[in-house]
């Protein structure tokens, strides 16, 4: 299985490097007043991947930070739960300091 997927991605390689060289072309990039810039057209294109990849690392942070609150705000319950001796009232305590959400997969 290692070997085909070490297949799948030379072949991928090959074909985004073929891609880059057909794509060697100048074009002219015309911004704002009049402005113009000269590039290849592969710099071009990989150049708006960057942008697009940055951008939507941007856009998650908030998200990765408030999850990050919760899971540091959760560690005291946690601790807590596991120094607790195993009585019947435990399963309840740990009953009422769940999360009310559920956790969302592959966080």
């Amino acid at each position: 299985m290692r070997a085909l997927t070490w297949l799948f991605r030379a072949f991928l390689f090959f074909v985004l490097f073929a891609f880059a060289l057909n794509n060697q072309h100048e074009v002219e990039l015309k911004w704002f007043f009049g402005h113009e810039t000269r590039a290849p057209m592969v710099l071009v294109v990989l150049a708006a991947f960057v942008l697009g990849c940055v951008f939507g690392v941007l856009a998650m942070v908030p998200s990765w930070w408030r999850q990050r609150r919760a899971a540091r705000a959760s560690r005291p319950v946690a601790a807590e739960l596991a120094s607790a001796a195993p009585s019947a009232h435990s399963s309840a305590t740990a009953e009422s300091l769940r999360l009310t959400h559920p956790p969302r997969d592959g966080i």
